[in-house]
């Protein structure tokens, strides 16, 4: 999964770099990179089992991720 940034030039509010996740041997996130600046939408789609929750669930912090970063603000999550 790859977003385009946006052309405002602002810093992204929520910044994904190389994510990756397993259930086990199952790889659910690869290598996701994603840019949301303040005010913009997003949608994540896809069909069922292709972790459309386990994303958001990584970005809220509910779900732990094994490598890569997510940045919310100025605050940083590594793994």
């Amino acid at each position: 999964m790859q977003a385009q940034p946006a052309g405002n030039g602002a810093a992204p509010s929520i910044l994904l770099r190389e994510v990756n996740k397993w259930y086990g041997a199952f790889q659910v996130l690869t290598d996701v990179d994603l840019d949301v600046r303040a005010g913009e939408r997003i949608v994540i789609c896809g069909p069922s089992g292709s972790g459309k929750s386990t994303l958001i669930r990584c970005i809220n912090a509910l779900e732990e991720f094994q490598e890569g970063e997510i940045k919310i603000g100025r605050a940083s999550c590594r793994e």
